[in-house]
């Protein structure tokens, strides 16, 4: 349900429990990888750390929380680092499954390995973590981005490719 009420700049409360999460996820995500060896969580940190750069740098850099604290603080952490950009490139572009496949696979890959792990040899932690990182992963990101983030955001009122994607109308 959206709200009528759009955030200029988000409440500290609501970044830190977004970005909770996503540290959470990140960080149960990489444990789990551990289990394979240290250079396998290496190549995973440094392919989350590429999504979030990239992230920062082309959708960030166009949204209207350029500079501005959005759900994420990623509006005023890229325009840290990045020019701003052309506001009307974030709402003309279109995002399609397979530009989303890439940040599902943070959650997936881990996820995967979890399981086969658990299969070769049953760990109780182990199964605990790949549960709590599918928890945060579904209901956890739900949570945040419909209750917190996207509810009161005022770049979707302007246009927003995920919600286009993710809120498809039937003709």
């Amino acid at each position: 349900m959206r709200s009528n009420t759009c955030y200029e700049n988000y409440s500290s409360p609501i970044i830190f429990a977004s970005n909770f999460v996503s540290i959470s996820i990140y960080t149960i995500g990489a444990l789990v990888i551990y289990q394979i060896g240290i250079l396998w969580i290496f190549l995973y940190l440094i392919y989350i750390l590429f999504l979030e750069l990239k992230l920062l740098k082309t959708a960030c850099t166009t949204c209207y929380y350029y500079g501005k604290l959005c759900a994420f603080g990623k509006g005023k952490l890229s325009s840290l680092f990045f020019k701003k950009g052309d506001p009307n490139l974030f709402i003309k572009r279109k995002i399609t499954w397979k530009d989303i496949v890439p940040d599902f696979m943070v959650s997936v890959i881990p996820i995967i390995a979890g399981i086969v792990l658990l299969i070769i040899d049953f760990n109780w932690w182990l199964l605990a973590g790949v549960i709590v990182l599918i928890l945060l992963t579904s209901v956890g990101n739900g949570i945040i981005r419909g209750s917190l983030a996207c509810r009161h955001c005022k770049q979707l009122e302007l246009g927003c490719p995920a919600q286009q994607l993710f809120n498809k109308t039937k003709h």
